[in-house]
């Protein structure tokens, strides 16, 4: 094992894949001459040149649509959004021609391209810019979505979905990029679709994905000074989701809290407690919680952020809710 930051594993993951397959290229703003908006490019295009290391315009519907079709034509275009909050601007590239082309060609066309940067809040970066957008690339059939929450997740499942003949949203952080973590030596891959049981319980079953999860992990901690002993299921992979782990966990706790750094309305939290509702309902002892963010747009003022976003107290507060000691 060694330890690598967020963004190390990322760029180590493009960088391996690189040196394999020559049909592999990054695109985005900044990912070039300033070594990425996060550093997660790196001393790439000393390496691999301009021709496969490519800064863009400020332009993410011409320079997605551009990767779309290069990668129909043979190539694996890695396209780098600066904060998928600018992905928007693409969005009808990735929607309606990415995850619909393989299905509207009768399978003549593929598109293996992966769509990276980072997703959901950042600090002080208020309403326009704190958005997360899993699930509504989750809700579009013919991509798959995946939010990795450490540096040796990351560094798997990218090299997967770089290597997947369908297109890939790979939805990072912001707040992730200098967490530090343990990587495993040589070449590995963490296939899509696999969730990750973080820690082991019988009391109560958190599911989470992403960044937000840290907080799932302080409150495990606190609760079991307690006596309370959650397992902590970490997606990895929002779309395919991993329903069985889900489901073979909540049999064993019988008990099920959600948290999701997303809006409450409509989101990936949702589709876990219909999920659970209509596959495990009698092992059910109490009702699903759903932690999320306030209803409103992600305020600027860091004492409305706090309130804003999910914490650990909050899970605490859930987490003894389901166990009826609240």
């Amino acid at each position: 094992m060694k330890t690598l930051q967020f963004r190390e594993a990322i760029c180590e993951a493009m960088s391996e894949e690189m040196r394999k397959d020559e049909s592999i290229y990054l695109m985005g703003e900044e990912v070039a001459e300033y070594n990425g908006a996060y550093k997660a490019s790196k001393g790439m295009l000393d390496e691999f040149g301009a021709k496969r290391v490519i800064d863009t315009p400020i332009a993410e519907l011409g320079f997605s649509g551009i990767a779309i079709g290069s990668a129909m034509n043979g190539n694996r275009p890695i396209v780098e959004y600066m904060t998928f909050n600018f992905s928007l601007v693409g969005i009808d590239q990735i929607i309606n021609n990415a995850a619909k082309i393989r299905q509207m060609s009768g399978g003549q066309f593929n598109c293996p391209i992966v769509f990276r940067g980072p997703t959901a809040s950042a600090g002080q970066l208020a309403a326009t810019h704190s958005q997360a957008f899993e699930s509504w690339f989750a809700n579009t059939p013919g991509l798959k979505v995946v939010v990795p929450s450490n540096p040796a997740d990351a560094k798997g499942l990218l090299k997967s979905a770089i290597r997947d003949n369908d297109p890939v949203i790979f939805m990072e952080s912001e707040q992730m990029y200098g967490d530090k973590g343990e990587v495993p030596e040589g070449e590995y891959l963490i296939p899509l679709g696999v969730a990750d049981v973080k820690r082991k319980g019988t009391d109560v079953t958190i599911v989470s994905f992403g960044k937000i999860i840290k907080e799932a992990v302080k409150a495990a901690d606190e609760l079991a000074k307690e006596g309370i002993e959650c397992e902590i299921i970490d997606l990895r992979t929002v779309r395919p989701m991993d329903q069985e782990a889900i489901l073979t966990s909540i049999k064993k706790t019988n008990r099920l809290v959600v948290l999701e750094e997303a809006w409450p309305f409509g989101n990936v939290a949702s589709e876990i407690t219909y999920l659970v509702q209509n596959e495990a309902f009698d092992y059910l002892d109490a009702p699903v919680q759903r932690i999320n963010t306030a209803d409103t747009p992600a305020p600027f003022s860091p004492e409305l952020l706090a309130e804003w976003l999910p914490n650990s107290n909050d899970v605490v507060k859930a987490v003894k809710k389901v166990m009826y000691r609240d």
